[in-house]
């Protein structure tokens, strides 16, 4: 089959481009990847070798928060913002795991998730999968399916988990999210995963974001933005943090003690949890 027809079979799925969603189905060992993807992200280990245990670490991370907000905070309630493909252990199915009937909305506008997740996701009665762009916060909170899965006038989480650092400066992330904490209700709960840059706190680690950031550039991504500390605080504006605050993703309330000691890359990137008072 040619370029061409495998494209117009697919729709608007092109295997010939990368795609952030595939590319980190492919580092977690999903299915849903072309050899493109396969070939970015293999590129971007040639800096960092251990780059699939930070999308682990990541999912980890999120199923932590995930229990904590609903089982804890008692938020019946999720909007996941940028979701992705499904993988294993996904946000529906931590929310859900102990019977609690929890209405999970996903949103993405990748073609590739919104075919698959679709067709995964069909049978659960309270998991939904919206297409739509997160970087249109006004779009997605007055959506007539967001409104009809989700009552906006109580608590909810809104996921932002390895979506953000995706999105250059003139897309102006901190304005972003300003624009969606602004319309949650008082009692909401926000998660920011973030790729990160210590910057001159640790000069080595600080050159590998650089280079991390420029390999995955170099694939035809364009996209991804290892931020600094000064520039991550302002995603979290409007909301108060919850302890420990921004840390690196190991840090955030463990399970346990840690088997081994992070790789260099694990330290790249950070995590928080903010509620709006």
């Amino acid at each position: 089959m040619t370029s061409a027809e495998e494209k117009a079979r697919l729709g608007n799925v092109d295997p010939d481009t990368p795609s952030i969603a595939r590319v980190y189905d492919y580092a977690l060992g999903g299915k849903d990847w072309f050899p493109v993807d396969r070939a970015a992200f293999e590129h971007l280990r040639t800096v960092v070798p251990h780059q699939a245990d930070v999308g682990k670490t990541n999912r980890r991370w999120l199923e932590r928060v995930v229990r904590y907000v609903t089982q804890i905070g008692g938020v019946r309630q999720i909007l996941d913002l940028g979701s992705g493909l499904p993988t294993q252990k996904n946000t529906h199915e931590v929310a859900q795991e102990f019977g609690a009937e929890v209405e999970v909305v996903y949103v993405d506008n990748d073609p590739m998730c919104v075919t698959r997740s679709r067709e995964l996701l069909q049978a659960n009665e309270f998991t939904h999968f919206l297409d739509l762009d997160l970087t249109e916060p006004a779009r997605v909170m007055t959506d007539a399916g967001v409104n009809r899965y989700l009552d906006l006038d109580q608590p909810l989480l809104l996921m932002q988990c390895g979506t953000l650092h995706h999105l250059d400066d003139d897309r102006d992330p901190a304005g972003i999210m300003a624009e969606y904490i602004r319309r949650l209700p008082s009692g909401s709960y926000v998660m920011i995963s973030h790729f990160f840059d210590p910057g001159a706190a640790d000069p080595e680690l600080h050159t590998l974001a650089r280079r991390a950031e420029q390999a995955l550039h170099d694939e035809g991504l364009g996209t991804g933005r290892w931020r600094t500390r000064e520039e991550l605080t302002p995603l979290f504006d409007g909301v108060e943090l919850l302890a420990p605050g921004l840390v690196q993703l190991h840090q955030w309330w463990p399970g346990g003690p840690g088997h081994r000691a992070p790789w260099p890359e694990e330290l790249l990137i950070v995590g928080g949890l903010g509620r709006k008072p």
